[in-house]
């Protein structure tokens, strides 16, 4: 080879941060600054221009390409970001136009812009210098001994380590100069080079490299680990040998099953705390898998099998607490209200303490959504020390999801409630079957059926499930099922359980609850201060009544949160430092009025009454219009009413027809009159026994001209005889009637007894009419309607007080 007669030449100083040089395009070969890098050049472009460079001033610039397999590269393909580079020595080899070339890194440089001559590239590019940095003299100190202790490790295991380069190493004190020359001499992918080589900030490089290198050394020592394990154990003149030692190392290193993993299945079978007849078939399972060869689908299974059987918490139990005064400062603390639910949980711990060989319960919690069904089973998990495992039950149609697969399936797995168990990892924890009222059934079976079995305690401490094939108890699980609505449940199921209704929260609870708890966990969520958001009192009302219309608080939870996020945003755009928020400036956080009140009505109404209504989200008032009109006899129902609700209109027409004499109407209304019953809002659906009497009022009203007292409201099932029968919902009812204005609420007697569960402060505002016949509804009801002296009811028109 001949060496070039250029080598001696000075290198020019740099003055200018632009320069034009020559370019050179490397596959995967990186240079860094005040490195060297040796190279052979063939292709006819890079060779010219490194020709052009010896030339000149031996400056030329290096970048990579994006893919190595490019050949004819465009601008697109190459990096940006490159290194100018002196040409220390240039040999050109005899008889061939292959070029050795040594390139010393001077400094880090940005292609501006690219000449792609064939004849010899060139750039012109601007130099990149090191971004200062914020970091302490110590961080700075400890990124570099860090960075050379594990270079230390890569030199070791690759086994060329040079204790002098090492040295030297060691005692450079500059963090640019150590994290280049470990970038350029540690066998990183070029996609890693390039990234070192763009980072301008030196400590940020060490950072980098710390992290490459870690996981070049994880994979290099599973290597040496893999190597080592197989060469141990080799006989140097078998091949055979050798090759089964190094699959057996791999076989470890996968988790493969080999003799030692079958015996220590036995191990687990025998010290398993269960009935000999479980071991039995334990035990035969493992059998079954030493006789299976390796990789079979078979075998796969057993051992599946066998792991979820070992996975179950055997004779694993927490110990559950019976401090009843700590359960009462955990439900308190969690939840405002809902005193039923916790005098029954806290009853269930009494008994617990006094009879402690009580099995598992089962309470089925029911009410709205966002009324706490689920947070308050979390709850009693915490105050009965049980762990805690949630398995939601909406639109589960197959009964496998339950009692699991049979073992002759493919893909076979054991049901939820054995999982649920594996997971708690003990063998009384509290399960909750969220949403146990939206089971599904089809052609592959009810998991409704499936669940009798697992909820009844007479039965399920023998519990089979179908993958697992022998019995295990679930006896001492505490079940709390929720629903939303107990009468889509099949009654078999609902019969094992006790149903604790949760009600709807009224205003002031809802007050309570924003403020105790949603308010400060959202506030937390959004990194607000109390200092920050304050929420009055009136505008979480205004809330609660405007923004929102349901039983629970998850659509007033949502509302606060939205709060919340404006705050944090003004916050951030630093529009404010802080804010109150009331009612008069909610609408900056809301936007407009989602529901405006009901008018409150302010004059008695011929043929015109409100009635009380119940719906998923709470009471509701609902008006019933009734117009007489001369014709033939018709009765017109619309509102998008159900059947039940048409039914209670043809039996109040009869009522009123076997009262005719007693109220002063025609006989003949039925025949002469058309009778048209509207109620308002008829995009929604309506159905019910419960505004019997409402229609009869109103259609009294309407036939005899009578006005209906504004202030009042009416809820009750009438029968064809005039009974008033008893309705549910009354707490909700009540609730609905207070906030729309209604002073007076007539009920039925049978529903007297309910008056205790209405919120006391609903009670002291209302007044409440019990009745048992419509007779005695007529008189509170219509004004000015009395009896005459022959018998007769005459009725005059509304006077002003």
């Amino acid at each position: 080879m001949r060496k070039t007669a250029h080598e001696e030449r000075p290198v020019p100083e740099i003055k200018q941060s632009r320069l034009t040089m020559p370019m050179i395009v490397l596959r995967g070969v990186g240079v860094f600054p005040k490195m060297l890098v040796t190279f052979d050049v063939d292709r006819k472009a890079s060779v010219s221009a490194l020709n052009n460079a010896n030339r000149h001033d031996r400056m030329v610039f290096l970048a990579c390409l994006r893919d190595p397999m490019t050949d004819i590269p465009e601008e697109k393909d190459i990096h940006r970001i490159g290194v100018v580079c002196r040409i220390r020595q240039l040999l050109q080899q005899p008889g061939s136009s292959v070029c050795r070339v040594m390139l010393e890194g001077l400094f880090r440089a940005s292609a501006d812009e690219m000449h792609l001559d064939p004849k010899g590239y060139s750039v012109t590019v601007t130099i990149q210098e090191d971004l200062p940095e914020r970091v302490s003299d110590a961080r700075r100190e400890a990124l570099m001994r860090s960075s050379v202790s594990l270079y230390e490790e890569y030199l070791q295991l690759n086994g060329d380590f040079n204790p002098e380069q090492f040295i030297s190493l060691f005692g450079n004190s500059s963090p640019s100069y150590v994290s280049d020359f470990l970038a350029q001499n540690i066998m990183f992918s070029p996609f890693q080079k390039q990234h070192l080589l763009e980072e301008l900030h030196p400590c940020r490089r060490l950072t980098d490299i710390n992290r490459f290198l870690s996981h070049e050394l994880d994979i290099m020592n599973i290597e040496k680990e893999l190597n080592d394990a197989a060469m141990e154990s080799m006989n140097r003149g078998q091949r055979e040998y050798y090759l089964r030692e190094e699959l057996k190392a791999i076989q470890s290193e996968l988790g493969e099953d080999g003799p030692d993993d079958l015996e220590e299945y036995r191990k687990k079978v025998e010290a398993l705390p269960v009935s000999d007849e479980i071991k039995d078939k334990l035990r035969k399972e493992v059998s079954h898998l030493s006789k299976q060869p390796f990789g079979s689908s078979e075998g796969a299974l057993i051992r599946s099998y066998l792991d979820t059987c070992l996975e179950l918490p055997w004779g694993k139990f927490t110990k559950e607490t019976v401090d009843i005064q700590k359960a009462r400062r955990i439900l308190d603390r969690d939840h405002y209200g809902l005193e039923k639910v916790k005098e029954r949980i806290l009853e269930y711990l009494a008994v617990k303490h006094l009879a402690p060989e009580i099995k598992g319960g089962l309470i089925c919690l029911a009410g709205a959504p966002g009324t706490g069904k689920t947070s308050i089973a979390m709850s009693v998990a915490k105050a009965t020390n049980r762990k805690l495992v949630r398995i939601s039950l909406g639109g589960v149609h197959d009964e496998a999801d339950i009692r699991g697969h049979r073992k002759t399936y493919i893909g076979s797995m054991p049901g939820r409630i054995i999982n649920a168990m594996v997971q708690a990892g003990s063998s009384n924890p509290l399960i909750v079957l969220d949403e146990i009222d939206k089971l599904g059934s089809d052609y592959r079976g009810d998991p409704a059926a499936a669940l009798l079995e697992v909820l009844d305690p007479e039965q399920n401490s023998t519990f089979r499930d179908h993958f697992l094939e022998i019995p295990f108890d679930l006896s001492n699980v505490f079940f709390i099922t929720t629903a939303n609505n107990t009468a889509t449940i099949p009654p078999a199921l609902l019969d094992r359980m006790e149903v604790i209704e949760l009600p709807s929260y009224t205003d002031e609870e809802k007050l309570q609850i924003a403020k105790r708890h949603l308010l400060p966990k959202q506030r937390k969520k959004h990194g607000l201060t109390s200092a920050q958001l304050k929420l009055q009192d009136n505008a979480v009302r205004a809330i609660i009544t405007s923004y929102t219309r349901e039983s629970g608080v998850r659509v007033l939870e949502r509302e606060i949160a939205r709060v919340c996020r404006k705050t944090a945003g003004g916050i951030a755009e630093e529009k404010f430092s802080s804010v109150t928020v009331k009612s008069e400036n909610l609408a900056d956080f809301l936007g407009s009025v989602k529901f405006k009140p009901d008018e409150k009505r302010l004059e008695d109404t011929v043929g015109l009454v409100r009635g009380l209504a119940w719906t998923s989200v709470g009471g509701e008032i609902l008006d019933v219009e009734v117009a007489v009109v001369e014709g033939t006899g018709k009765l017109e129902l619309t509102g998008n009413l159900g059947d039940v609700m048409k039914e209670s209109a043809h039996a109040a027409v009869t009522c009123i027809r076997s009262r005719v004499k007693e109220l002063g109407i025609d006989p003949d209304f039925y025949k002469t009159k058309d009778i048209h019953i509207h109620f308002p809002e008829g995009a929604i659906p309506k159905d019910g026994p419960s505004a019997g009497i409402t229609m009869t009022v109103a259609m009294i009203s309407a036939l005899t001209g009578s006005p209906v007292r504004h202030d009042i409201a009416m809820t009750g099932e009438i029968t064809l005889r005039g009974r008033v029968m008893a309705i549910g919902g009354l707490r909700e009812k009540t609730m609905a009637a207070l906030r729309n204005g209604v002073k007076t609420v007539i009920l039925p007697a049978d529903n007297e007894s309910d008056l205790e569960e209405i919120d006391p402060l609903v009670r002291a505002k209302l007044s409440f009419i019990p009745v048992s016949t419509v007779d005695e509804v007529i008189p509170a009801a219509l004004v000015h309607f009395h009896e005459s002296g022959d018998g007769e009811k005459e009725h005059g028109t509304a006077e002003t007080d």
